[in-house]
């Protein structure tokens, strides 16, 4: 018996990487664009498949792209960046319509019997099910004024500073 080691659902797989490689698109000098660096300077561009770690890093944990390990990814902001490319590129739809159709051949989707469900707006009861925002609580203007009738003020009108 063969046994599977584990993998962090983030960490891309030779597998899934040979799947998915064929659909990230090859960067490219822009040949009507000018460049102020001659090509091959500055900093190289980092690998796809550590870029694409990256993304599935943030889209399983939820984090940040500022909170991404600094060590093990690089910078967030270039990250970032790659990931608004492909995404403008298509690539996160593309992969998307791979899986669906690999899944469709290995189990099959009943397409007739789709559903969705869903409420984009705010339910009509909510407010006073809920109450008052907590952090509005005890704010002066909502108040209700003093047992004499008397809004609040200061025993004296004003304060001498020299006495």
């Amino acid at each position: 018996m063969t046994t599977r080691k584990r993998v962090d659902s983030w960490v891309v797989t030779d597998e899934f990487w040979r799947r998915v490689e064929p659909l990230i698109p090859v960067r490219e000098r822009s040949a009507d664009k000018q460049y102020v660096r001659k090509e091959g300077a500055g900093r190289p561009p980092k690998p796809a498949r550590q870029v694409f770690e990256a993304i599935m890093f943030v889209l399983r944990t939820g984090c940040q792209w500022k909170a991404l390990p600094k060590e093990r990814f690089g910078s967030a902001s270039a990250i970032h960046k790659r990931f608004l490319q492909w995404e403008s590129a298509g690539v996160f739809e593309a992969i998307w319509k791979a899986g669906l159709a690999e899944y469709d051949q290995m189990q099959g989707i009943a397409w007739r019997w789709q559903s969705i469900d869903g409420a984009m707006f705010k339910a009509p009861l909510a407010q006073e099910a809920v109450g008052p925002n907590p952090t509005d609580r005890g704010k002066k203007w909502e108040q209700a004024p003093p047992a004499g009738g008397r809004s609040w003020r200061p025993v004296v009108d004003r304060r001498d500073r020299g006495q």
